[in-house]
């Protein structure tokens, strides 16, 4: 099985912007297309952004307009976050992967309503394992999505344990206990770095730790890599302190794809 990368823009600032980024990732990892899967990110909403006045996203309705566009111009599978069980069959019915997002993991319409989406349209269902919550506790996200899906449409991702305030910490052991419910464990590279409010108003980061986390997560078992991507992450209208410069994707990719050979050695 392909390794899958999750990486595009945290948000859909723009369908310019969009294809921007998915055009660099599609040719820049495409010496790695037998090895990976590239599936595009862009969120059309942040609903849990810090401050009431952040930019949220272009809405339900134009943020699938783009990523439907997306995905038939570059042929890549495409991911985006849902807020609301109502949402789930209509995002369901465009991307290739619904995402739940961390705050939402153990609301229990989330996981079926999504799950439902992804077995009627053959898709799969990617839950964040919420800051908050301890690895093996995932078993019960997994049950419930187990009412529609089978396990191999099922991914659990670790993105970071809360650690005090405003700090975030990863748990290497938890790929290996998510992965024991059968179902495949993804590292989120950028959300890992975060630092929650600590800026006030927006979220900090620590992006200059990316590639160690991943790294790490690659040798400790991770199936696959989220990973958002900006052209100039310090402009970005979202998570600007811990995306990715595009440019720094495909070095990440190599470097990962190392560790998985030497692994499989």
């Amino acid at each position: 099985m392909k390794m899958d990368i999750f990486s595009g823009p945290c948000v859909l600032e723009s369908e310019e912007l969009a294809n921007e980024v998915c055009h660099f990732l599609v040719e820049s990892l495409a010496p790695y297309k037998d090895k990976i899967e590239l599936h595009f990110k862009g969120s059309f909403d942040k609903a849990n952004r810090s401050a009431i006045d952040s930019y949220r996203g272009p809405g339900l309705e134009k943020g699938l307009q783009i990523l439907e566009g997306i995905s038939k111009k570059y042929g890549v599978k495409t991911i985006t976050d849902f807020h609301t069980p109502d949402q789930a069959m209509e995002v369901a019915s465009v991307v290739h992967t619904l995402q739940v997002p961390a705050f939402l993991c153990r609301q229990t319409d989330m996981i079926l309503a999504g799950a439902e989406a992804c077995k009627k349209y053959d898709g799969q269902l990617k839950v964040k394992k919420g800051q908050f919550l301890a690895p093996w506790d995932a078993q019960n996200i997994v049950d419930k999505a187990l009412n529609y899906l089978p396990k191999d449409k099922i991914l659990l991702t670790e993105r970071g344990t809360s650690f005090g305030y405003n700090n975030m910490v990863v748990d290497m052991a938890s790929f290996e206990i998510m992965k024991s419910f059968g179902v495949r464990a993804i590292h989120d590279a950028t959300h890992s770095v975060q630092k929650p409010g600590g800026l006030g108003k927006a979220t900090d980061g620590k992006r200059e730790q990316i590639m160690t986390l991943a790294l790490a997560a690659a040798a400790a078992g991770a199936d696959g890599f989220f990973m958002e991507a900006h052209p100039n992450p310090s402009k970005a209208l979202s998570d600007a302190t811990s995306q990715l410069q595009m440019q720094e994707v495909p070095k990440l990719v190599a470097k990962i794809l190392k560790v998985k050979d030497a692994l499989n050695a």
